[in-house]
């Protein structure tokens, strides 16, 4: 059974450290290349910083603190370090001139100072961000899911590379993942909170998207938090129930959880930004350039998220700490817990 920072207490590595260091680059270059193919993306360079009070930085739940610092030969304007790039990137889809069907990608760094650290959390984030345009008639499950479906195949390609590359790495992926919606599992599971919904649903299937993550469900409380300015978590769907978004998430064996790999989504047109603004009482966000220029048509219709470099390097190589495949800073009682439990942090 895991402890308190949600490590297990009968880890043995699978790889030496030499071992994993090849193949945290082996993960990146097959996956990457991959991943390019199959969603039509080409790899762009992608900011650390950007300036504060331009809406352009993702305000995760809208309580996480931006890391800041001030530039002596601009003024001295603060910028801060991103948080992720949901906005830029479909800036720079527009400012590029990529066209419907084609799309981005980047290699994303960032900073999150108010993380809670534990065996997958570090305030350290490295992730493939990627956006690409669709036609505004694809603004729908279908679309949704499809990409989904692209994605889970990329990692399965992965998976199996890199068991061809280890002997004692076996996949275990489920050839399908399962589609689920945030409603579904309310009422699947009306005593449980979401994260417990999450962990039974994907214990069972090994591998599930959980669809429209932010709005408000029947039961009163949303699933989990979602910024209101990028993923579409309201938009009416076929099946009766909102969003146009969700997370990825496979069963980890060695931490035995459900552990999400991607976040995702089709993104809010003008109408549904203005709804959404309207929801979380932050309309006055409206008059930030990123926001501006969204109302005004002058951002392409895009679909996109983020794939956690670190997460997918962990569930691959069998790691039970995101440490073992991502230099952090841990807490003193961390490091010892881990030393104990024969965690080899880099």
């Amino acid at each position: 059974m895991p402890n308190h920072w949600g490590l297990p207490d009968d880890y043995r590595p699978l790889l030496s450290i030499h071992q994993i260091e090849a193949a945290i680059k082996d993960i990146k270059d097959f996956f990457e290349r991959n991943l390019a193919e199959s969603l039509n993306l080409r790899r762009v360079t992608a900011p650390l910083f950007v300036r504060s009070g331009t809406g352009v930085n993702d305000d995760l739940n809208g309580v996480e603190r931006p890391v800041r610092f001030r530039v002596k030969d601009d003024g001295d304007c603060e910028v801060e370090i991103v948080q992720s790039l949901a906005k830029w990137k479909r800036m720079a889809l527009a400012r590029y001139g990529f066209a419907v069907g084609e799309g981005i990608y980047t290699d994303m760094n960032a900073l999150r100072p108010d993380e809670t650290l534990d065996a997958i959390h570090s305030i350290y984030v490295d992730q493939w961000d990627w956006e690409k345009i669709i036609a505004p008639e694809e603004r729908n499950r279908s679309t949704l899911e499809a990409t989904v479906r692209s994605i889970y195949d990329v990692i399965c390609r992965t998976e199996f590379h890199i068991a061809s590359q280890f002997s004692s790495i076996r996949p275990i992926l489920p050839e399908k993942i399962f589609f689920v919606t945030t409603e579904d599992l309310c009422r699947m599971y009306p005593k449980l909170a979401p994260r417990q919904r999450e962990e039974q649903i994907v214990a069972e299937h090994g591998a599930v998207f959980v669809m429209g993550i932010g709005g408000m469900l029947s039961d009163g409380q949303p699933h989990d938090g979602r910024a209101p300015d990028y993923d579409d978590w309201s938009t009416p769907r076929s099946d009766g129930g909102r969003g146009l978004n969700g997370d990825i998430f496979l069963w980890n064996p060695v931490l035995k959880r459900a552990f999400e790999i991607s976040s995702m989504g089709i993104r809010v047109d003008a109408a549904m930004l203005v709804e959404q603004l309207r929801i979380r009482g932050l309309q006055q966000r409206a008059e930030l350039p990123f926001h501006r220029m969204l109302l005004n048509g002058e951002l392409p219709q895009t679909m996109g998220g983020g794939i956690g470099q670190s997460r997918l390097a962990m569930f691959l190589l069998r790691t039970a700490h995101v440490g073992e495949v991502s230099v952090g800073i841990w807490p003193e009682s961390m490091q010892k817990a881990c030393q104990a439990a024969n965690i080899p942090l880099l």
